[in-house]
């Protein structure tokens, strides 16, 4: 049987194995997966990613994304002596802080420790690889806006005349937001601006989903506001690389009110300064637009009132000049509209005398025919009422029952009235009979 090893002979095996055939740095092209600094020292994880095997999915966008799957991983570290050279001439080349999703070239050497297991050590990094990435990420991003149509959009809106309702996306506790505020506040012309902040990230990893996040509130009370600010106070330059995302593009390019950002320096200009509506270099600069906005505003408003006032004053002087003339033809042109008017009265009057004698003569003609009309009719009906007048008679002489009685007949009474039925009397009734020559009266006995 082999001799058995114990794990720390095992591994210093390998230390020294790895310390006589990989003796030597090497350049490594990777991708960044995690990056930390540790009491002075950075810790990376490395990635590289098989492209070729990529399978399709989608984010929280619903945008189409490639899954990719990682073909080698590694762990580097760069000690703080080395550190403290190697980040000011990256990030001041770059722009940026070492952050996941950055690919990088290194400079390792391998390095493997019986306790901690192996690493890379890194010795340099070479900032003008990253700037080729990075340019090339940006030009990516670039191109998928122009080709959505989005990449002028917001340039597109107009700036409200009086913008003085601000939705403010910024750090709560960033002195730039104070400063912002109070360069509104304090503004030379006592303006007033009506500010809401709503509260995001704006360094880190966590600035493009808590940037889009205010955006969304601010969407959901959008009347409320005429524009937006996004705001970064202070910060280093390397923080800038949030601002540099497509989604984050995408939502600001989009919004429907004029966004402003104030969140680099003058020669740092970011994916979302150039979709913005209007870039400008600081916060203070972004109050300093805003009020210079509203006094272009006032300004306009001030030619505007003098403008027609002049021609007010200019309108006044000409009827006044016309007054005059007319005041001095007045005279003359009340005696000829007096001479006119009597004129006009005269005829009117004989007008109406001539109207007057023409309707009562109608209305005497009118009434000389309707008295004569009534008076026939009059004789019309006396005529036939007195006819059947006659009639009547005649009809009320046949049926007259004093008639009856001279033909024989008689007629039974009680109480003054006929009686037509006998049941009707009862024994010791007293009833009264008229025939042709009298009365007389009868007791009724059965």
């Amino acid at each position: 049987m082999n001799k058995t090893l114990t794990l720390y002979e095992l591994n210093s095996l390998v230390r020294e194995t790895i310390e006589l055939e990989l003796n030597q740095e090497y350049w490594v092209e990777a991708e960044i997966s995690e990056a930390r600094e540790v009491r002075g020292h950075c810790y990376l994880q490395l990635v590289q990613y098989d492209n070729g095997g990529a399978t399709m999915g989608k984010d929280y966008g619903n945008r189409v994304t490639q899954r990719r799957t990682p073909v080698a991983q590694a762990a580097a570290k760069c000690w703080q002596s080395s550190w403290q050279l190697i980040r000011p001439h990256f990030e001041r080349v770059t722009g940026q802080r070492l952050h996941a999703g950055m690919k990088v070239l290194l400079k390792v050497y391998a390095q493997f420790h019986e306790t901690y297991g192996f690493s890379w050590i890194v010795t340099d990094i070479d900032p003008t690889y990253t700037m080729g990435d990075m340019a090339r990420k940006r030009q990516e991003i670039i191109r998928v806006l122009k080709e959505e149509g989005v990449f002028e959009l917001n340039k597109e809106l107009k700036l409200p005349m009086f913008t003085q309702r601000i939705a403010v996306v910024s750090s709560e506790n960033a002195a730039g937001y104070g400063d912002f505020v109070n360069q509104l506040e304090q503004n030379e012309y006592g303006f007033s601006f009506h500010t809401r902040l709503f509260p995001a990230v704006m360094q880190g990893e966590q600035v493009e989903t808590s940037i889009i996040a205010a955006l969304d509130k601010i969407n959901r009370c959008i009347d409320d506001f005429d524009c937006v600010v996004i705001i970064r106070g202070g910060g280093a330059v390397a923080d800038l690389s949030g601002f540099d995302t497509l989604a984050l593009a995408e939502n600001v390019a989009n919004f429907p009110l004029p966004v402003i950002t104030g969140i680099g320096h003058e020669r740092d200009e970011s994916i979302l300064d150039m979709v913005s509506h209007t870039r400008v270099k600081t916060p203070t600069a972004a109050a300093a637009f805003l009020v210079s906005h509203l006094k272009e505003v006032y300004d306009l408003l001030v030619t505007a009132q003098q403008v027609i006032v002049s021609t007010v004053r200019s309108r006044m002087d000409v009827e006044k000049m016309r007054l005059t003339r007319l005041t001095a033809h007045l005279p003359a042109l009340f005696s000829l509209v007096r001479t006119r008017q009597e004129a006009r009265l005269t005829r009117l009057e004989q007008q109406l005398l001539n109207m007057i004698r023409r309707r009562i003569d109608m209305g005497r003609n009118k009434t000389e025919r309707l008295e004569d009309l009534l008076n026939r009719c009059c004789e019309r009906k006396m005529m036939k009422e007195h006819h059947r007048m006659e009639l009547l008679s005649r009809r009320m002489e046949a049926v007259d029952p004093m008639r009856l009685l001279q033909r024989g007949y008689s007629i039974t009474l009680y109480k003054g009235k006929s009686v037509r039925n006998v049941h009707l009397l009862k024994p010791g009734d007293e009833v009264e009979t008229r025939v042709k020559n009298g009365t007389f009266l009868s007791v009724v006995k059965s």
